[in-house]
């Protein structure tokens, strides 16, 4: 699943949407918007972690995990690298 989601953000990249732009697209040319929503994210799943409220928090995960893989595509990196450096950190 999270493949298909970093190829359909890979995809969105560079396609204009109905209303003139992909969001993914919004979100990779406009730095401050990009960092601002993935704290947002971050925030939001906090606060549902902290409220114990376990369907909100599945939720608010989605969307931080959506922004964290555009975060990492605007600098360069990719779902593959994160992979590479989880399991370089694994223990034997």
């Amino acid at each position: 699943m999270l493949e298909r989601l970093y190829r359909t953000i890979a995809a969105r990249a560079g396609t204009i949407g109905s209303d003139g732009e992909s969001y993914t697209r919004r979100l990779l040319a406009d730095r401050n918007l990009r960092l601002k929503k993935l704290g947002e994210e971050c925030a939001e799943l906090l606060t549902a972690c902290a409220d114990g409220n376990r369907e909100r928090a599945v939720a608010e995960g989605a969307d931080l995990v959506y922004h964290a893989l555009v975060a990492l595509r605007a600098v360069g990196a990719s779902l593959e690298d994160v992979c590479e450096e989880l399991a370089r950190r694994e223990k034997p």
